[in-house]
């Protein structure tokens, strides 16, 4: 019997092993290795400076996927979109989904994104509004662009900041559009950071509107010495990821996507690096 033989049975038997005992399918969930990604806006300075050697740094620090901003390059770097493709294969990574402007050329960006095996362009930000009115005029544009992004073979989201917390008239416009967005067609990415900020519990949002979470940013929060609130390497600062992503697994999150802005004492890549060190760690 060749090694490679007796090694499939080992694991099968253990596998067996596992699955009989109590809590069995738990052990195999915890046995297995968490997928995540890194919001490029991280690194976006460097980035500019010299696009293939810092995501050759994010694959060796562990990232396996990406999440793209459309940038002065557009979605693809100054290359053709299976170029990029090409790229984030010969790095053992997956460019899973890309934040874009999603008013100009959506249908050509989503027949783009489609073609090389992304799963989501996402509305990045939007701001804050001076009529709620404003945000129902939102949840029209982003049903459109679901269905134009379902028709293309691709999904679309919108990802949070914390003004879409912030009532007005009595509506909180996170949930308007929660409410009023199609969810055939419109997924939503958590700004974990984002809803802590507004004083919103994550997971009791999830819960409030179940399976319309696809993909979170996993970015933590410190206070300055002038006790302003700033993003920092996940697990220095006071958002408990430890326990937030395995019930963000379980309310149907597909997507952990790290992202940074701040950088007190150290560098983009050095953050990157450290982030990715510190989710390897967790188990969701």
């Amino acid at each position: 019997m060749n090694n490679s033989r007796r090694n499939f049975l080992r694991q099968t038997a253990l596998a067996g092993a596992a699955l009989s005992m109590p809590f069995g399918n738990e052990l195999m969930a915890m046995a297995k290795s968490n997928t995540f990604g890194i919001q490029l806006w991280t690194v976006k300075q460097a980035l500019y400076k010299d696009t293939v050697g810092v995501l050759t740094h994010l694959s060796k620090s562990g990232y396996k996927q990406i999440e793209g901003f459309e940038g002065n390059n557009g979605l693809f770097w100054g290359m053709k979109n299976t170029e990029f493709k090409k790229l984030m294969d010969d790095l053992g990574m997956n460019f899973v989904s890309s934040h874009c402007e999603i008013s100009k050329d959506f249908e050509r960006k989503a027949a783009q994104a489609a073609e090389i095996g992304m799963k989501y362009l996402i509305c990045p930000h939007k701001g804050a509004q001076k009529s709620i009115d404003n945000f129902k005029k939102f949840s029209d544009e982003f049903n459109a662009c679901g269905e134009i992004a379902k028709k293309n073979g691709i999904r679309f989201a919108y990802h949070n900041h914390d003004y879409s917390f912030v009532p007005m008239d009595g509506i909180v416009p996170q949930d308007l559009m929660m409410k009023s967005t199609n969810p055939d067609t419109v997924d939503f990415e958590m700004d974990m950071y984002w809803t802590v900020a507004a004083g919103v519990d994550p997971i009791a949002y999830m819960k409030k509107f179940p399976n319309r979470f696809k993909l979170v940013h996993v970015k933590d929060m410190a206070t300055t010495a002038k006790g302003e609130k700033e993003s920092c390497i996940v697990g220095k600062g006071s958002i408990d990821y430890k326990s937030l992503l395995p019930q963000a697994a379980a309310l149907g999150v597909k997507y952990y996507i790290v992202e940074q802005e701040a950088y007190t004492g150290t560098t983009e890549l050095d953050c990157a690096k450290d982030d990715a060190a510190y989710l390897k760690t967790l188990k969701w």
